[in-house]
């Protein structure tokens, strides 16, 4: 199979990459059922890059459909050792607006109808979260966004905290409030499990998050809808696009090790010995 160390998945707003030349499409299987949508090869500038829109082609899977578990493994199973991930998200706080950038570095996970983990049956590992984000991913996306801005206003927060709902429904005020209390300071309804399963997966991972909205906390801006969020993501569409293109590049340029490169190594409780052919199979991906 194709090997591409550079893998990017595009959440609302981020169906495609334009700057991908002789993309070929791949149906895989995996373990866990499909992932969302077949995933996309090709070349940017040269440097091989694999895409996978997070909802699907025409945004078909509400956050709790996508099919986590199936995304990372086919991503690794495509070679993927560095994943540049983009979402929406609302706001908590009010110094990240509108339009913000924000790559945060924290996550509080409040799902509660999905998978988060490739162990179980027979395989037992604990990876830690302690830092979910890989700083030298975190790094491209800084680097890809001053780069970027010399052409344009953008504005980036380096750090933050993401709080993760299980939506698809927005946050009542109160929970708004509650989520604030705790120190979030974006919320989406995306990047967990994703984030837990990168680890486990032994892939590098940040997300880069782009502000829509003051979720309904704030007391004089416009409480959240699809529509309003919508529309500030296609503000930051073009955007997205050219930063994706500018920190795949100076990951190609780097490949930066990463701590996450080597998760398992002290994680796995259960040896590889004891688990049956069947488990052991699943696992076997991602220790590579």
């Amino acid at each position: 199979m194709l090997q591409v160390q550079i893998g990017v998945v595009g959440g609302s707003g981020l169906y495609r990459m334009d700057a991908l030349k002789d993309m070929r499409e791949h149906h895989l299987d995996t373990p866990y059922g499909k992932p969302s949508d077949p995933l996309i090869s090709g070349t940017i500038e040269g440097i091989p890059v694999v895409f996978l829109a997070r909802h699907g082609q025409g945004h078909r899977l509400i956050p709790n459909e996508v099919p986590y578990r199936a995304n990372i493994y086919a991503l690794k199973q495509m070679g993927v050792k560095y994943l540049l991930s983009f979402s929406a998200v609302g706001s908590l706080c009010e110094e990240m607006a509108p339009l913000d950038l924000v790559i945060p570095n924290q996550f509080i996970d409040l799902t509660k109808h999905r998978e988060s983990t490739f162990f179980g049956n027979g395989a037992v590992a604990h990876v830690s979260m302690a830092s979910p984000v890989c700083a030298s991913v975190a790094k491209a996306f800084q680097e890809a966004v001053a780069d970027v801005g010399r052409n344009t206003q953008l504005t980036l927060h380096e750090r933050g905290t993401y709080v993760c709902i299980e939506g698809p429904q927005f946050s009542s005020l109160a929970e708004s409030n509650w989520y604030r209390a705790m120190g979030a300071h974006i919320i989406g309804m995306t990047n967990m499990p994703e984030a837990k399963l990168a680890r486990e997966a032994q892939i590098a991972y940040a997300t880069l998050a782009m502000v829509t909205d003051f979720d309904c906390w704030h007391p004089r801006e416009e409480h959240v809808t699809a529509n309003l969020a919508l529309q500030n993501l296609l503000k930051n569409a073009e955007h997205a696009q050219q930063i994706a293109v500018s920190a795949i590049k100076y990951l190609h340029q780097h490949k930066p090790n990463s701590e996450a490169h080597t998760a398992l190594a002290n994680s796995l409780v259960t040896s590889v010995e004891n688990m049956s052919i069947e488990v052991r199979e699943k696992i076997k991906i991602l220790l590579s």
